[in-house]
């Protein structure tokens, strides 16, 4: 494992308690079909007070307008995603992880102006990870731990730390930010009452198709122009081949701004159809071979 001459202050043992925060008994709950079966008000109540807490979530504009045109800048901040992405893949973290990750990387990014050392990148990468890890993990690696992938440069604990402090404070500390994730279940359930009853045990390999597209369209700089419930609409809706017509915009939510979920279903459209080829062979073996759910998972390309 090769320490970067230029990082040679980045080096240092780190506690293990350092992250021994939460109560080892808590465990993510695993996705069930019935978790979609029903919609309550309690449920209403929480979907209205998310789509309340959206409305600042939208910096896509803005980061592109700061940064569009700095080729540096993007090529930069896509390699960064993409680090992130592999660690979280390689420590099988939440999907809202990854996102809140890059979210958090990305505001970052519009209040300051990054050298462009590739070192300077990777620290901020880092940190961003672990405090979105802090956020959702029941268990998080140990700061060295989190850099073992593409281990070029390995940053010592406490100077991670810093740079959490520095993260944090610049997002004024609101890491419990709104996500595509917060909608996932909502719309989901919303989609099932347009399927046959029968074919509700593949609803739980729609969640893990869209959980796996929502990651991966954190990759594309455009989609931050959209808030997270037309992403996770626009998701849900073409995984499971829905028409993105009024109609059914109104069925998941009154609240959705439709122009937005169809611009961002075509924008996913357009960059998500090898993911979704991939993700095809997974959702053979859930969805029954002869119910609309099976039509709704052919290719569209």
């Amino acid at each position: 494992m090769s320490v970067s001459p230029t990082c040679n202050f980045l080096y240092c043992t780190e506690e293990a308690g350092y992250l021994d925060f939460l109560d080892a008994e808590i465990c993510h709950e695993s996705v069930s079909c019935g978790s979609f079966s029903h919609i309550d008000d309690d449920d209403e109540n929480y979907i209205v007070s998310i789509f309340d807490s959206e409305l600042d979530q939208m910096q896509g504009h803005e980061l592109l307008a700061k940064h569009g045109k700095i080729p540096g800048i993007i090529t930069a901040r896509l390699d960064a995603v993409k680090w992130m992405l592999k660690v979280h893949s390689h420590h099988r973290f939440q999907p809202e992880t990854a996102y809140l990750s890059v979210n958090y990387l990305d505001r970052f990014i519009l209040s300051h102006n990054l050298p462009g050392k590739e070192w300077h990148w990777r620290l901020l990468s880092a940190a961003c990870l672990s405090l979105a890890a802090k956020m959702e993990e029941t268990n998080v690696p140990l700061l060295l731990d989190l850099q073992i992938i593409e281990p070029r440069f390995l940053f010592k604990p406490k100077t991670v730390q810093q740079m959490e402090l520095l993260v944090g404070g610049s997002l004024k500390w609101r890491l419990r930010t709104t996500t595509p994730f917060d909608f996932l279940h909502y719309f989901i359930s919303k989609v099932s009452y347009f399927l046959s009853p029968q074919h509700s045990n593949g609803l739980s390999c729609v969640f893990s198709a869209a959980s796996d597209i929502i990651i991966s369209t954190s990759r594309v700089i455009d989609l931050f122009d959209y808030p997270p419930s037309a992403i996770a609409a626009a998701v849900v809706l073409w995984v499971t081949n829905q028409p993105v017509d009024d109609g059914k915009l109104e069925c998941l939510h009154k609240r959705l701004n439709k122009d937005m979920v169809k611009r961002c279903y075509s924008l996913v459209k357009r960059n998500m159809s090898q993911l979704l080829h991939i993700k095809l062979k997974k959702l053979e073996h859930c969805i029954p071979s002869n119910g609309k759910l099976d039509v709704a998972f052919t290719d569209k390309e």
